[in-house]
């Protein structure tokens, strides 16, 4: 049987992925200025989760966070781009919203919020990789 919104949804199917990709590349784009302008205290956040390497990681995040959600905007190099930063995204739920633990100042139901929405952030990006 055939879907009487196809024909709209064919006419708004461009509009559509270029809102998400803007959307979504923004996700990455400001968090990663941030980063930048706050570099000590995004620094000292990662240190007290206990990621190794927190500074050339924190540099390396920012560079995936800036370069690939521009790519994602401007539909550069997408599907790599969205690979990277579901990896990514999939580190910082591990290490970054890590409800489970508890720490000074914590929020865990927070922090599971975040672990949760993290999860749709990459299977979004999953299925902008996939796509041909």
């Amino acid at each position: 049987m055939n879907n009487p919104l196809n024909p709209v949804l064919d006419t708004l199917s461009r509009p559509m992925a270029v809102t998400g990709r803007v959307l979504l590349g923004l996700y990455f784009v400001v968090p990663g200025i941030f980063k930048v302008t706050g570099f000590a205290g995004s620094l000292a956040y990662m240190e007290l989760h206990g990621v190794p390497l927190a500074l050339p990681l924190l540099l390396l995040t920012i560079l995936l966070q800036v370069g690939g959600g521009l790519a994602i905007i401007f539909d550069r190099q997408t599907r790599t781009a969205a690979f990277l930063l579901a990896g990514l995204t999939l580190l910082i739920n591990l290490f970054m919203h890590d409800f489970w633990n508890d720490y000074p100042g914590g929020n865990p139901q927070h922090e599971l919020q975040n672990f949760i929405k993290n999860l749709g952030i990459f299977a979004g990006l999953l299925l902008l990789a996939a796509r041909r």
